[in-house]
């Protein structure tokens, strides 16, 4: 295949990269608000970036390490140690130690951090289903395919 950029019309802040950063800004950004007005969740002040981090944590029962939950959302680890204390803090996530090697921490949600999962699976469905009314259901679905491989081909 051609390439799709080249070097004489390539333009960084209108190429793929640019765009995809843009839009996950903008979703992210339309996530705070969600969140902040939402009467159950607003008085947490949980942010579109703790969003991701509970939302991985509810697909499991339990991450064996920060490490391990930064690697999966690419996030970086001293970041994700304060996030981690906010949480904890809010009564949202737990940590313990390991029985077996005390060097290990888990994260796992409480049950306050398991009850508000469902709320903030609801805010997220509908950012994105706003963010995608004017696609039709076919495009949608295409689009999500097409990032899909996108994210395939840059892991390889």
């Amino acid at each position: 295949m051609a390439d799709v950029y080249s070097p004489e019309t390539y333009e960084p802040r209108r190429g793929l990269g640019h765009i995809i950063g843009r839009v996950r800004n903008q979703l992210l950004a339309a996530m705070d608000g969600e969140l902040a007005r939402d009467e159950f969740l607003g008085p947490l002040e949980i942010s579109s970036a703790q969003f991701i981090v509970l939302v991985n944590l509810a697909g499991q029962e339990c991450a064996t390490s920060a490490s391990e939950l930064c690697k999966g959302i690419s996030y970086d680890a001293g970041a994700m140690t304060r996030m981690l204390d906010r949480l904890e803090a809010k009564g949202l996530v737990r940590r313990t130690r390991s029985p077996d090697d005390r060097r290990l921490v888990h994260l796992e949600l409480t049950h306050a951090g398991k009850a508000a999962y469902p709320r903030l699976r609801e805010i997220s469905r509908r950012v994105l289903n706003r963010s995608l009314s004017d696609f039709t259901l076919e495009e949608a679905h295409t689009l999500e395919h097409l990032l899909q491989r996108l994210g395939r081909n840059v892991g390889d």
